[in-house]
């Protein structure tokens, strides 16, 4: 069959590679399928170009991607539109964390014939097979589709066990060199930088996490360094930004992962998401010995009752503990933190500012962002519960218009408090920052024109 996979465009300078749907490009290559990849997000094509594109090529199956943003909501309505306006409509079907918790809702908004829920490399072979030989797809797990009006949900299909056994991302399909561009803490501008997962899912089950699929799998550190060696060889990429939602699982397998980085000789720079309870002296120095320059920890408030609310499994103290071994491994730590779980005040964002003050190391831009409770996480599911929230609709339509504004309110403040308090927290951050790149500027300066500094490369520098 002939496959379209839509890359939407995310208004972003540089993308971050759509690794995803690379993934389900190489399933359905080696299935025998003719897959196109569109890429709006490198050429900014508009919705009309896409409705043209359409009208123009022959295709059976189109497919879009998202996560559960405003955003992205938004901009999947915009694409099912021009999708659903071509003359010779495709069979259209959507994936993602987006669409997946709420498939009615979905259904309803983007005129979709079949929504891929959890991971897709599965199921969506089945369903090309189902919609090659004109079958019915009640026998197809892990997705939805509409049938007499009413939407089905068919059983979840088993996740794969195995990860090592899936094909590497399509990269041949993409335009490598512009997604090389992607920038991350400690770069070189000679840099090219290339996404990775060394793992699929998490073991912990915060409140305010929207994925579906339980545990964790990791790939062995053969099939990983396998991976990596064809970035470099055919790609020229140095720094790999692993972009799993955690790569610090446990001690030992950090350990034994960096270790096997170490003899294979790779010799890159490297990033990842980590655990602070795992950031122990032994763990950070074979990190650092192994490339690894940023640490991405998920923080999230520095207040121990608030993180036992998150379900954080994680204490204020480990906190600390792990920041300033990090620091002293000589590793940056990226700082996440959000604001307005359920009973949170000003005294819990104060601290979340305080800990940042104290601990930046000046790596990376951080702002404070509120807490939002997407569809599938334990959140969304107790606003509904608590009357906050009416559902799917209300979220998407009324609640989430923005990342950096209040969906639902699960403080004890009142909004114009909430807002109040975090102007002012991310005034003294912002202030913070741009008081540091000042200062540095101006050293710069100095060692130029009063030192004669014949390295300097220039104010301009991106």
């Amino acid at each position: 069959m002939k496959v379209l996979l839509v890359v939407y465009d995310n208004d972003s300078y540089i993308h971050w590679f759509p690794i995803g749907l690379a993934y389900v490009a190489a399933v359905m290559k080696k299935a025998g399928h003719e897959v196109s990849v569109y890429s709006q997000d490198v050429y900014h094509y508009t919705e009309r170009h896409l409705t043209d594109y359409l009208n123009e090529n022959h295709f059976d199956v189109v497919g879009v991607s998202v996560i559960g943003g405003y955003y992205q909501y938004r901009k999947l309505l915009k694409i099912s539109r021009a999708i659903n306006e071509s003359k010779d409509r495709p069979f259209y079907m959507i994936g993602g964390h987006g669409p997946a918790p709420e498939p009615e809702f979905f259904f309803k908004k983007t005129g979709a014939d079949a929504i891929v829920i959890g991971e897709g490399e599965i199921s969506v072979i089945n369903l090309l097979k189902a919609i090659e030989a004109g079958r019915d797809f009640s026998d197809v797990n892990g997705i939805a589709y509409m049938h007499e009006g009413k939407c089905v949900i068919n059983e979840r299909q088993e996740l794969i066990k195995d990860i090592d056994t899936i094909p590497f991302p399509a990269w041949e399909m993409f335009h490598m060199d512009y997604y090389s561009l992607l920038r991350m803490p400690h770069i070189k501008n000679s840099d090219r930088c290339f996404p990775v997962l060394s793992s699929r899912g998490c073991p912990y089950k915060c409140n305010f996490c929207y994925r579906m699929d339980k545990g964790i799998r990791v790939r062995s550190a053969e099939n990983i360094i396998e991976e990596i060696k064809i970035l470099k060889d055919k790609y020229h990429i140095s720094y790999v930004a692993f972009g799993d939602e955690l790569l610090m699982v446990n001690p030992q397998r950090t350990i034994s992962l960096c270790e096997s980085f170490i003899n294979s000789g790779l010799n890159l720079r490297w990033e990842c998401n980590g655990r602070l309870n795992f950031a122990s002296e032994e763990v950070l120095k074979i990190m650092k010995k192994a490339g690894c320059v940023f640490i991405n920890y998920g923080i999230e408030c520095f207040d121990d009752e608030i993180l036992k609310v998150m379900n954080k499994n994680l204490t204020t103290d480990q906190i600390v503990k792990g920041i300033e071994a990090t620091l002293a491994a000589g590793i940056s730590p990226g700082y996440n933190i959000i604001y307005g779980n359920i009973g949170e005040n000003a005294e819990t964002l104060k601290k979340g500012v305080d800990f940042l003050l104290k601990y930046d190391d000046h790596s990376q831009f951080r702002t404070i962002r509120p807490v939002t409770p997407y569809p599938g996480s334990p959140l969304y599911y107790y606003a509904i519960e608590k009357g906050l929230l009416a559902g799917a609709e209300d979220f998407y339509e009324n609640k989430h218009t923005n990342s950096d504004l209040m969906a639902v309110n699960f403080t004890t403040l009142s909004d114009e408090q909430y807002y109040k308090e975090l102007f002012a927290a991310n005034q003294t951050l912002i202030e913070n920052y741009f008081n540091h790149q000042k200062q540095s500027y101006l050293s710069s300066c100095k060692k130029l024109y009063i030192d004669r500094d014949s390295d300097f490369r220039g104010f301009r520098q991106s």
